[in-house]
């Protein structure tokens, strides 16, 4: 009864503020001076740039914009504290400096409001670099309250919901995304300094294949053709790589309608690339010193912490089939198992769950999620995984079973998938019918026959190595952020409502 009463106290309070803070606009408003009447503010310098540059811009004139974060009102002086992009930086306001209206206006701002401050650089005598302020024009009135300063927002529902609120009061979720930005930029200066060319592709597409995942599905009203939101780049990619493009990616929003977790959200970021004339192996090349490159240009080193670890991008990544290490880590040889029924007998006496449909290569990439994943601390390629689960992947000449494919994987997650592509078109479509025959048995997440692909194989593709990056995970890793909702802006949420 009690908490109710406090919390019922506490509403009442918090709407009053807001009242007030209501008050406060229509006051400047009836006098003329309306901050959403503001269209511009001339900015000079931000925060950082006055700290960094003191023995330049002492005494110097400069104007900062930002938020107030704190406000100290002493009489005839007051501090406040303002936020901007890159930082934060005190002001000193003055009456005598700013003249005794203005100073009287300023003593009403709340924090959180949006303000513009000219004045001189100096040091307080604690030291402090600040602005002396001689004029301060409010530029945007904060009908809302931020947060209590000393707890911050930490309730993880509200902050992903509210992402404006936590990139405000948490400075190290806006360092995380300044960082993603640095991340893809990162990428695409290497990749473009390799001769690739960033190119762009359909989402709505009417046969969503290039991966193994459930579309979503929608409806094209002026067509009156459903379609389907694209899971994955490759099969569009693919098709420039016949038409001559020897050299291609693209880093876009993909769709896959499944669940939600701390790796997985139903739209993400991925990136796509495929080149001519190479294999696997050149992709493993590729993938290692991209990630190499993409380390030091953002973190300045290539020996990244994340949770417990250290992860060491600067050494060479190990290579391992995918057989090798199963035997590593399950003690089983998969070599040495003759057929699917003894692959299930396998299953069955270790408890692995399998459905009748798999195969023995299925029944091996069970063991290998099963076993092997939570193991692969360090960077590491899984090589020449099963054909059973690589429907678009070229065949071992020397071992027809398997496929030439890696996935990278680091602190026991697939980081990356990668091919020597499938260029075939008869084997192709033999796959192709494999899934289908998966789909009628159940498999929602299996692929079917894209006829103008098939159309396109059969012109002719070049020896082809491709490659996928889900980049959400790259930025996970280099931000040290456990959740993939930390490193999206907006990320999935079930409606309030709902």
């Amino acid at each position: 009864m009690a908490e109710a009463q406090n919390t019922k106290v506490q509403e009442q309070d918090i709407n009053q503020l807001l009242k007030v803070r209501r008050e406060k606009l229509a006051a400047l408003q009836e006098a003329g001076r309306d901050p959403f009447q503001i269209t511009k503010y001339d900015v000079t310098h931000h925060s950082t740039d006055i700290k960094e540059n003191y023995e330049e811009l002492e005494g110097k004139t400069v104007r900062v914009a930002g938020r107030v974060m704190s406000k100290r009102v002493m009489g005839k002086a007051s501090f406040c504290n303002v936020q901007d992009l890159p930082g934060n930086i005190q002001s000193y306001v003055a009456r005598d400096s700013i003249g005794e209206e203005p100073y009287a206006e300023f003593k009403k701002y709340d924090v959180g409001d949006i303000v513009g401050i000219e004045g001189t650089v100096f040091k307080t005598k604690t030291g402090e670099i600040s602005v002396h302020a001689t004029n301060v024009t409010l530029l945007s009135k904060s009908l809302q309250i931020l947060p209590e300063k000393f707890h911050g927002l930490t309730n993880t529902d509200i902050r992903y919901r509210q992402r404006y609120t936590d990139l405000i009061m948490n400075a190290d979720v806006k360092d995380t995304f300044v960082k993603r930005s640095r991340i893809i930029s990162a990428i695409r200066r290497y990749l473009d300094n390799e001769g690739f060319m960033e190119v762009e592709t359909p989402m709505l597409v009417s046969n969503a294949g290039g991966a193994a995942a459930r579309p979503f599905e929608t409806h094209y009203n002026a067509l009156d053709e459903d379609v389907k939101l694209r899971i994955s780049l490759e099969l569009y990619l693919k098709r420039l790589i016949v038409g001559g493009l020897e050299r291609v990616y693209e880093i876009g929003r993909v769709f896959r309608n499944e669940g939600l977790d701390t790796r997985h959200n139903p739209e993400f970021t991925l990136m796509e690339l495929y080149q001519a004339y190479t294999d696997y192996y050149g992709m493993m090349d590729l993938t290692e010193n991209m990630f190499r490159y993409v380390a030091q240009e953002v973190c300045g080193t290539t020996l990244i912490p994340y949770a417990e670890e250290m992860i060491d991008l600067g050494k060479p990544f190990e290579r391992l089939t995918m057989v090798d290490a199963v035997k590593r880590y399950a003690g089983i040889d998969f070599d040495e198992v003759p057929d699917t029924a003894a692959a299930k007998k396998l299953a069955d006496e270790k408890g692995i769950h399998y459905e009748a449909r798999h195969e023995k290569g299925d029944i091996l990439n069970l063991f290998f999620e099963e076993f092997v994943e939570e193991h692969l601390i360090q960077p590491v390629f899984i090589m020449d995984h099963p054909v059973e689960v690589s429907p678009l992947t070229k065949r071992k000449p020397d071992k027809p079973d398997y496929v030439e494919r890696f996935e990278l994987f680091i602190y026991g997650r697939e980081m990356c998938n990668a091919y020597s592509e499938l260029n075939d078109p008869i084997d192709q479509r033999e796959r192709f019918k494999a899934q289908e025959a998966a789909l009628a048995a159940g498999d929602e997440e299996a692929n079917t026959t894209d006829e103008d692909f098939m159309n396109a194989l059969e012109i002719g593709m070049p020896p082809t190595g491709g490659i996928g990056y889900g980049i959400d995970r790259l930025v996970m890793l280099l931000t040290n952020s456990p959740a993939i909702r930390d490193v999206l802006l907006f990320p999935t949420m079930k409606s309030l409502d709902k």
